[in-house]
């Protein structure tokens, strides 16, 4: 990666992801873009660009304009969102991936866009799932994530498009809000337990669901477009995972720091839904032979640098 240019990156992982890759290739050669702008570090410290990613003439042109080799693709509508809105998920997550993909065949860039564990269904197998298994999701960011990991295949084999991607399970951040995904009470958790010391989770006691800790992810997506292309056998995309609990083991290791914790339950019904519709765990051993995948945190250490990080920002503001 040379020059790189990201679509939404206002988001969870955007505005992490973009200064993590400012800070490894450089200030002005990391092109943000979101559909809105806001006043903050992501839009003001580096080029940025306001872009609907479903005007492909105008993707294309930005890109062009900045002369990108590398497409970071992450605009979306997540899982709980887009079942609120299926036509319009299928429109922005579909539409905005065909135009990220076309413009990376006429500038003949790097691409990623991520998949999720959402991709996976009921009749998948629930735990330990493989990387190569049956995917019949019920939900629409579940369906979006399967066709747009066809769809990159797709560009790859067809047009020789370098294209890679990873199914990320639920991921945990301390700087950025969740953004209507059904793993999100894992952020939420952290802080209301600082808040208030209580929290109502939206999922049941027994709901085991994959996580990762953001930085470990952002290096999972560094490592991966950095791979040399020709271990890559499963490029769209590849199981990636750093530890599996339900609300209960993660409210348990809160309380070793915060002992006066209460986790309250009050079931989503939607969201209980989808989560009982993915894996208990899922198995990251592909990734970990064709391209070296690791991570740093478990829950243990995750909880430890989250409260430690949440107490911090909170004494600073």
């Amino acid at each position: 990666m040379k020059k790189i240019l990201i679509t939404g990156a206002l988001g969870q992982i955007g505005s992490e992801l973009t200064a993590r890759l400012r800070n490894v290739y450089g200030t002005d050669r990391v092109i943000a873009t979101d559909i809105r702008k806001l006043v903050n570090e992501t839009t003001e410290a580096g080029p940025f660009e306001l872009l609907d990613v479903t005007n492909g003439e105008l993707l294309l042109q930005i890109a062009n304009r900045y002369q990108v080799d590398t497409i970071i693709h992450l605009a979306a509508i997540l899982s709980a969102k887009a079942e609120a809105n299926p036509t319009l998920a299928w429109h922005l997550n579909m539409g905005g991936l065909v135009n990220a993909l076309e413009t990376a065949k006429e500038l003949q860039c790097q691409f990623f866009t991520p998949s999720s564990i959402a991709a996976f269904g009921s009749t998948t197998p629930k735990k330990q799932t493989p990387q190569n298994t049956l995917m019949r999701p019920t939900t629409m960011y579940g369906i979006n994530k399967v066709a747009g990991e066809l769809l990159a295949d797709y560009y790859h084999i067809r047009f020789g498009v370098d294209t890679r991607g990873l199914r990320f399970p639920g991921l945990i951040s301390y700087l950025t809000q969740p953004g209507g995904g059904t793993t999100d009470y894992a952020v939420e958790i952290f802080e209301e337990a600082f808040n208030s010391g209580e929290y109502t989770c939206y999922l049941k006691k027994g709901t085991y669901l994959d996580m990762m800790y953001m930085p470990d992810a952002l290096n999972a997506i560094i490592d991966l477009m950095e791979a040399d292309p020709s271990t890559l056998k499963h490029r769209n995309s590849y199981n990636v995972t750093s530890m599996s609990f339900d609300p209960e083991e993660i409210a348990a290791e809160i309380r070793k720091h915060l002992p006066g914790f209460t986790l309250n339950y009050s079931v989503d019904p939607i969201r209980q839904r989808i989560a009982d519709s993915w894996p208990d765990s899922i198995d990251p051993t592909t990734a970990k032979q064709e391209w070296g995948f690791k991570t740093s945190y478990d829950l243990p250490a995750m909880t430890v640098d989250m409260l430690e990080k949440l107490r911090k920002k909170r004494t600073a503001s």
